[in-house]
């Protein structure tokens, strides 16, 4: 059954969404977005992520995961579970129910999708990334795949909406490369920045509505 919280972010989403506008507060660059939309590759890879809610200690929970070093470009980073569209799969949001069953053990049946957050381009890797919002109501038995993913990492909605874990920090790169005043989510330690960090940040603009 669902509650008002649930009823009002699935109303929420269906109106306008801020977009790049709220995506650009968690954006390396001051608040500027690194590549001109109009430029995008024609073989950009599509890819659906899944921004999941549960109910745990009766409040609010988030899904997120450490992906392992073999990770490819994003190893290390932690990010919402999901992946490439696949021929198995019928549209976005199937890949990423797939995915993330496939990376951390959700269930498709378990979750109820409730609508999308707005898509994102990530230049590293040519994708672009679908984010669907779905709940549960009760916390997942998360089964992690080893090759893939390091960790679950559990985040109470309200700890991402304390402004006082919104930071800044320097991303080390191969190559002497160094990022510096990143913005980031200061996850109990862990760095949420990039793309994730970006998707968080309208989604959470969302529930402030």
């Amino acid at each position: 059954m669902k509650n008002n919280f649930i009823d009002r972010l699935e109303a929420n989403l269906k109106l306008p969404l801020p977009g790049l506008q709220a995506q650009a507060k968690m954006a390396f660059g001051d608040g500027r977005l690194n590549y001109d939309l109009s430029k995008i590759p024609k073989d950009v890879r599509p890819a659906g992520v899944l921004v999941h809610l549960y109910i745990k200690n009766e409040e609010w929970y988030l899904t997120l995961m450490r992906r392992t070093d073999r990770g490819g470009r994003h190893g290390g980073q932690v990010s919402f579970p999901g992946g490439g569209l696949e021929d198995s799969d019928k549209n976005l949001s199937e890949a990423a129910l797939r995915e993330a069953n496939e990376e951390v053990g959700i269930l498709p049946k378990q979750v109820t999708l409730l609508g999308e957050l707005t898509n994102l381009y990530i230049p590293v890797s040519n994708s672009m990334v679908y984010p669907f919002v779905g709940y549960s109501l009760t916390p997942p038995n998360y089964d992690i795949d080893p090759m893939e993913v390091k960790e679950v990492i559990e985040v109470p909605l309200a700890h991402l909406q304390n402004p006082s874990n919104i930071k800044k920090t320097s991303i080390p790169f191969p190559g002497n490369i160094i990022l510096k005043n990143v913005p980031y989510f200061d996850v109990f330690g862990n760095v949420v920045w990039g793309a994730t960090a970006m998707m968080l940040s309208e989604f959470l603009e969302i529930l402030e509505k």
